[in-house]
């Protein structure tokens, strides 16, 4: 659900910051580096922080000092299990850094440990992703090849310029246009999580029924060590200003209606809509797609509870790190916190924190006068159907915004069991939600 370099979730976990500056750039063998990586996870398994911690560089340890470390190690394994067994590694150079993925398999999913190396091989960088199964991807039945094309654009421009795919529909004509929104994490232009790209299945399905789409590489995963280096970071940086661009690029394009454009947001992009419209107030309408609703600490914690419970009562010392985990986002309630902005709290800066908490989607949209479809799984734990009930108090008295729920579908609104094991199956946007979106987004004028 939730946010990329804090929100500790399954989906899409990042952790930790990545370094903004350079080294000098040394040859570096790849196989000492992936064992270097591969010790590092034992180390993390074993309890063993210290250790783990002595291979970080400046950066590194002033972000995730030894109890940060613990505390984000321990989080993720009780939202996924103990790690039974590391199963694969791979390594790749970007941008002067070299990078080591070493896939581990939990109780409950499988995590790619991404360690990023600088010259001198210290860790620069540590984030924590849904293992990446999308080799074998099929596109859906629904998504018929002959009735669309693609080619690729650039969202935004200047240092912070996207790469990104726009699905036109066939034929000639205006046709009404969807920006497609991240959630949290760090997400490519499909949302890939696991082995799904509900993203893909989005744009290829929505411009098989004559909607054109445009999907784009989210920033922090475009640009993850730049932003480690920005000042009073929100998520306006992380996302509705490449939103807002995306908008933009859309208007001016040949064969799209400028008047018809449309904004679909998922889960931490369905809580950011007004901001979007706040800057692009020329957008026809909004979906929220799992969008939530309440203060992110408060859904942290409810989540973590819901998983540290899927097998029975919740242990003793599953209770100890609920209770840590309060303590520590309870730190927000300092008055004197904003002082500090660029503090860390479970891997994101205090300023990322209190801009969110200014935020009350429900409310906020109730302002707005564009039409709104509001989505909803009902085997969703990350946005619930207590989000779904704050959409509907706010706003079921506007005759413009319809509401979907649909009982059998997870976050990515694919079939699911309400676990995190959900994220490992693959599968697809369901075309019943597909066909909703084409059907509503026709039916606005």
């Amino acid at each position: 659900m939730m946010r990329a370099t804090m929100t500790l979730m399954v989906l899409s976990l990042c952790i930790g910051v990545s370094l903004a500056r350079a080294f000098p750039k040394q040859e570096t063998n790849v196989t000492e580096l992936t064992a270097l990586a591969k010790a590092f996870v034992t180390q993390l398994d074993r309890g063993d922080f210290a250790a783990a911690e002595q291979p970080f560089d400046a950066t590194m340890r002033n972000a995730m000092p030894v109890e940060k470390l613990r505390d984000t190690w321990q989080a993720l394994v009780g939202q996924v299990g103990a790690l039974k067994q590391q199963i694969g590694s791979r390594a790749v150079k970007a941008q002067g850094y070299d990078i080591v993925f070493i896939t581990c398999e939990f109780t409950l999913a499988k995590i790619d440990v991404k360690v990023t190396f600088d010259g001198q091989k210290q860790i620069a960088g540590l984030f924590f992703l849904t293992a990446d199964t999308s080799q074998d991807y099929k596109p859906p039945s629904y998504a018929k090849p002959g009735s669309f094309r693609t080619r690729e654009v650039t969202v935004g421009a200047g240092e912070w310029a996207l790469p990104g795919t726009l699905t036109m529909p066939e034929g000639a004509g205006t046709f009404p246009a969807l920006v497609l929104v991240h959630g949290s994490g760090p997400h490519d232009r499909d949302e890939t999580i696991g082995p799904n790209k509900p993203f893909r299945d989005l744009a290829e399905g929505l411009a098989t029924q004559g909607i054109a789409v445009v999907r784009y590489e989210k920033r922090t995963h475009a640009y993850p060590k730049k932003l480690a280096s920005v000042k009073n970071f929100t998520v306006n940086e992380e996302t509705v200003d490449d939103a807002v661009a995306a908008v933009t690029l859309l208007r001016k394009t040949p064969g799209i209606d400028p008047g018809r454009v449309f904004v679909l947001g998922h889960s931490l992009g369905g809580m950011i809509l007004h901001r979007v419209v706040k800057s692009a107030p020329q957008v026809c309408g909004l979906i929220a797609m799992a969008g939530s609703t309440r203060p992110l600490d408060t859904v942290i914690v409810e989540q973590y509870t819901y998983i540290a419970g899927l097998n029975g009562p919740i242990s003793a010392d599953d209770k100890k790190k609920i209770e840590a985990l309060k303590t520590d986002l309870a730190r927000l309630n300092d008055p004197d916190i904003a002082k500090t902005p660029d503090t860390m709290i479970m891997g994101a800066p205090v300023s990322y924190w209190l801009d969110l908490r200014k935020i009350n989607p429900p409310l906020d949209a109730k302002a707005l006068s564009q039409p709104m479809l509001i989505l909803q799984g009902g085997k969703d734990y990350q946005v619930t159907e207590k989000d779904f009930a704050n959409w509907k108090a706010a706003l079921s008295d506007r005759k413009n915004v319809t509401f979907k729920f649909y009982p059998n579908l997870f976050h990515l609104f694919m079939p699911g069991d309400k676990t995190p094991a959900d994220y490992e199956k693959p599968g697809h946007v369901e075309n019943i939600v597909v066909d909703d979106i084409a059907l509503w987004i026709k039916g606005v004028r």
